[in-house]
């Protein structure tokens, strides 16, 4: 007798479902991603010890994802996602302290947490979603996450100034406790089983050197880092510069929120993608936010003129976003999936290690438009790497 599954469990590993996780995420993160600056730059009384601090928590990160091979080969994905989310509560729990302490406690949670549900995420849909879908998948997701970082990080700056600190970091946590609950009612199935006992533990350095010895997955993490780079500026420097400008941090945060906002073009971009290619679009992406960008060094004197420049380096930039992670998940082999995902994953520990530590050393001796000169730069030189984009995506 033929046994019918019920609707929800044959729809648990479409795109949307996997769409739906990550907006939720979005949305925990989107609310704390202008208080952190905002917090970090009242505690410590400058853009320089921000950055340091910014660099000190990242590490963090690459250790954990050093150390994710192993946790996918002798734990079930679930409960590492699960653990991730938990990490993630926690983290707007320490920030509401109000204390260096808490606020590096919160800002290493969340990187962990963060580490943690990306490589599962990405394990999960190269498992449920096939590979000729990917570049609808990849936009269709980043899309469903375009309202949190359009609404959340201004309304964070909001609850925060206008109710209390407290408020946005609960509404955070409350988020994360509902992406949970989801996470679960999904009932995501894992094609790769964990390891079996005495079996052997990956070897993170023989995995990165399997990995930067193809050069699509050596470019696809590249793009990846100067994309993450920016918006790690971005989100960073934004209401920073407002606060140093005498705007204020409500604008900062609107302004977050506005630049955000553009991830709602999504659908205009990813046709542009099938269009005219993965690797002209991404140039032409990178080339106009070298120029925006720089830009807005070059006006910052002029604060509202500066941040028109910032929004239209901004939407040059989520045109890269249109195409999420599509460079990888295309590249890489299935049989290297488990081994290949955690490095690809060190895309963000790269973009928080490396820019904040040069940010921190130039602010030592140069004023704060010199962040946007570095980040133009640097969009210029990946838009020179883009060249190498494979001629058939």
């Amino acid at each position: 007798m033929h046994v019918r599954a019920p609707v929800w469990l044959r729809r648990a590993g479409t795109p949307q479902s996997f769409a739906v996780l990550f907006a939720l995420e979005s949305f925990a993160r989107a609310l704390l991603a202008s208080l952190i600056p905002i917090q970090a730059y009242g505690l410590l009384g400058s853009a320089q010890k921000v950055s340091v601090l910014f660099f000190a928590v990242s590490l963090c990160g690459l250790a954990a994802n050093l150390a994710v091979p192993w946790l996918v080969r002798h734990s079930a994905r679930r409960w590492i996602y699960s653990a991730g989310t938990l990490l993630l509560f926690s983290a707007p729990l320490a920030l509401a302290q109000g204390t260096l302490p808490g606020q590096i406690a919160g800002m290493a949670l969340r990187v962990l947490g963060v580490v943690a549900m990306t490589v599962c995420l990405s394990l999960y849909i190269m498992d449920h979603v096939e590979r000729r879908d990917l570049t609808r998948s990849e936009p269709m997701r980043v899309f469903y996450s375009a309202a949190a970082w359009t609404t959340a990080p201004g309304l964070g700056v909001y609850l925060a100034e206008a109710v209390s600190p407290l408020a946005a970091y609960l509404l955070s946590a409350a988020t994360v406790a509902v992406l949970l609950t989801y996470f679960w009612y999904l009932r995501l199935t894992e094609t790769i089983p964990p390891a079996r006992p005495g079996q052997a533990s990956p070897n993170p350095i023989v995995n990165f050197r399997r990995f930067f010895s193809q050069p699509r997955l050596a470019l696809a993490w590249a793009i990846a880092v100067g994309r993450n780079a920016w918006w790690g500026m971005f989100f960073t420097f934004t209401p920073i510069y407002a606060i140093a400008s005498g705007l204020g941090p409500e604008v900062g945060g609107v302004a977050v929120s506005a630049g955000s906002g553009f991830l709602f073009a999504m659908p205009l971009w990813a046709r542009g993608l099938r269009r005219f290619g993965v690797r002209r679009t991404f140039t032409a992406a990178l080339l106009a936010s070298a120029a925006f960008t720089g830009g807005v060094a070059a006006f910052a004197g002029l604060p509202w003129l500066a941040f028109a420049m910032l929004m239209a380096a901004a939407m040059a930039m989520s045109v890269l976003d249109s195409g999420g992670n599509v460079l990888f998940l295309r590249a890489v082999r299935g049989r290297e999936r488990p081994e290949m995902t955690p490095v690809y994953a060190t895309y963000r520990d790269a973009a928080e290690i490396g820019p904040p530590a040069v940010f921190a050393l130039l602010l030592k001796l140069f004023a704060l438009p010199v962040v946007f000169v570095g980040s133009g730069v640097l969009m210029l030189g990946l838009a020179r790497l883009a060249r190498f984009i494979p001629r058939g995506l």
